[in-house]
C-alpha cells in the first residue's frame, strides 16, 4: 500500500489542483497536510485578518475532504521536518508540494528537498496559470514591462483544468493540530474557503467587468483576490472559464489575472524586489511620521484617501482603484517611502500577498515595472472621475454623509470639522517634483 503526501500551500482546494491530482494518482493513500510554519509569523506575515481567514479555508478544506473520505491534517511547525515527520507515521513514499515564488517557499522546497531528494515533487502552475520562468524574452530571465509579457502569455499553452477528485483513501491514526488566531481582527472580513469562493464566482457578473471595474460606488469587481491569494480558486480554472464565456469583460478580467502572473514572474526573478527598489530612483524620501500615521488612520482631510484607507480597516480588503489612489498619495504627493504603505497594506489585507502587494506599490512609487515612474495619481481628480457622486466616499466616511454630490470629495469648502488637508490642493505634485529635481 504505497502512500503520498499531499502538501497543501497557496493551493487550498479541491478543483483544479495538481498537487493533489498528482498525489491521488501516484500512490493508493494520500495524506493531506498543511503546516503552519512559525517563521511565517516571525517574518510578520502572520496578519491576524489572514490567520482568520486561512483558519476558514482550512475548515472548509477539510470539510471538503472529508466528504471523499479523507481529512486534512493540519501541523505547527517547521515545514520541512512536519513533513519528515508525517511521512515516517505513514510510511509516506513521496511529496507533493506546489511551486511558489517568495524566498519563503523557495527555502521551504530547498528544505523538503535535503529532507526527501528524488522523493519530493514540486508542481508548477497551481499558483499561477504560467509558471515564473516558463516564458522569457530574448537574453533575459524575466519580463520588465507587462505589456510584451501579456503578449507572450496570451501564447502560452496553458495546462488541462483538472476535476476534484471524487473519494481519496487516507491513513488513519494520525494526529492533527487546530489553528488558533488571536488579535484583533477587522469587522468585515470575508468568509474563506472553496466553497464560499466558488459560490463567489457563480454570483459575480464578469460581463459587466470591463465597464465598471474602476466605479468605486458600484463595487463590482470581483473581490475574489483573497481567494486566489489562498489558492481557494485556481487561476487556471478562472482563465479557462473566463475565456470560455468571452467578451470585453472576461477579457479585462483575464488581463488581471496575467498581471497576478507577471508580478510573480519578476518577484521569481528578483525577490530582493519584495524590499528593495526593482528600478531605483535614487529617492530620497521625506519624513514625517504625522503625516504617516494620518495616512493609516484614514485622516488626511482627502476623503477618497480616508474613505479606501477606512475600508482597508473594516473589511481587510480595497477596491483595486482606491488603492492605486491612495498609495499615489502617500508615494508620490506626500512623498514617503512605499514600503511604509507596503507594511500597513500587509498589515490588514486578506488577500496580502507578497509579489502583488510589494510591486503594486513600487509601480505606484515610480520604481518598480511602471514605463512612467513620474506617473501622479491626483486625488481630486480620481474622485470626480472614478466618484463622481461621492457615493463611495459617503459610504466610508459617514461623518460627510450630509454633504450633497460631489461635494462631499471638498470638506474643507462645506464641513469645516472635517480634518483640513494635510497638504494643500495646490501642492499635491509639488513635494516629489521638487524632491526628484533635487536628486538629480
Amino acid at each position: 500500500m504505497t502512500v503520498a503526501i499531499a502538501l497543501f500551500t497557496q493551493d487550498l482546494r479541491l478543483h483544479d489542483n495538481p498537487v493533489l491530482h498528482a498525489a491521488c494518482t501516484a500512490a493508493d493513500q494520500v495524506l493531506p497536510l498543511f503546516v503552519l510554519d512559525p517563521a511565517v509569523e516571525t517574518a510578520g506575515f502572520a496578519a491576524p485578518n489572514r490567520l482568520a481567514f486561512l483558519g476558514e479555508c482550512l475548515a472548509d478544506l477539510d470539510a471538503s475532504l472529508r466528504r471523499t473520505g479523507s481529512r486534512l491534517v493540519v501541523r505547527r511547525g517547521a515545514a520541512a521536518e512536519q513533513t519528515a515527520r508525517v511521512a515516517a507515521e505513514t510510511g509516506a513514499a513521496t511529496v507533493h508540494v506546489a511551486a511558489g515564488v517568495s524566498a519563503f517557499a523557495r527555502l521551504r522546497e530547498a528544505r523538503l528537498r535535503a529532507f526527501f531528494g528524488d522523493r519530493l515533487h514540486v508542481h508548477d502552475a497551481s499558483v499561477t496559470v504560467v509558471p515564473p520562468g516558463r516564458i522569457t524574452p530574448a537574453g533575459r530571465d524575466h519580463y520588465a514591462i507587462f505589456t510584451p509579457y501579456h503578449r507572450a502569455w496570451q501564447q502560452a499553452p496553458h495546462r488541462t483544468v483538472l476535476a476534484a477528485p471524487r473519494a481519496i483513501r487516507t491513513p488513519g491514526g494520525i494526529g492533527s493540530e487546530n489553528l488558533v488566531v488571536g488579535g484583533p481582527l477587522s469587522p468585515g472580513l470575508p468568509p474563506g474557503g472553496e466553497t464560499a469562493a466558488r459560490a463567489r464566482w457563480r454570483r459575480w457578473d464578469v460581463d459587466a467587468y470591463a465597464e465598471v471595474h474602476d466605479d468605486l460606488a458600484a463595487d463590482s469587481t470581483s473581490r475574489l483576490s483573497p481567494y486566489l491569494h489562498f489558492g481557494c480558486l485556481s487561476p487556471t480554472e478562472l482563465t479557462a472559464r473566463a475565456c470560455q464565456r468571452g467578451g470585453d469583460g472576461a477579457q479585462a478580467f483575464v488581463r488581471q489575472l496575467a498581471w497576478r502572473d507577471f508580478h510573480h514572474q519578476v518577484l521569481a526573478a528578483r525577490p530582493d524586489a519584495a524590499h528593495d527598489d526593482y528600478r531605483s530612483r535614487d529617492d530620497h524620501w521625506h519624513h514625517d511620521e504625522d503625516e504617516a500615521e494620518a495616512w493609516r488612520q484614514g485622516r488626511t482631510g482627502y476623503p477618497i484617501v480616508d474613505a479606501g484607507m477606512r475600508q482597508l480597516a473594516h473589511e481587510g480588503w480595497m477596491h483595486n482603484r482606491a488603492r492605486l489612489l491612495t498609495a499615489s498619495f502617500l508615494a508620490k504627493s506626500l512623498y514617503l517611502d512605499w514600503r511604509i504603505g507596503a507594511a500597513h497594506f500587509l498589515s490588514l489585507l486578506v488577500d496580502g500577498d507578497v509579489a502583488n502587494n510589494q510591486l503594486n506599490w513600487q509601480w505606484v512609487a515610480g520604481t518598480g515595472t511602471d514605463t512612467r515612474p513620474n506617473r501622479i495619481l491626483n486625488p481630486l481628480r480620481q474622485a470626480d472621475r472614478y466618484d463622481p457622486d461621492g457615493d463611495y466616499v459617503r459610504r466610508w466616511l459617514p461623518e460627510l454623509a450630509h454633504l450633497p454630490g460631489p461635494a462631499v470629495h471638498r470638506p474643507w469648502l462645506l464641513a469645516p470639522e472635517y480634518p483640513d488637508p494635510i497638504i494643500a490642493p495646490d501642492a499635491l505634485t509639488v513635494r516629489l517634483r521638487r524632491a526628484r529635481a533635487l536628486d538629480g
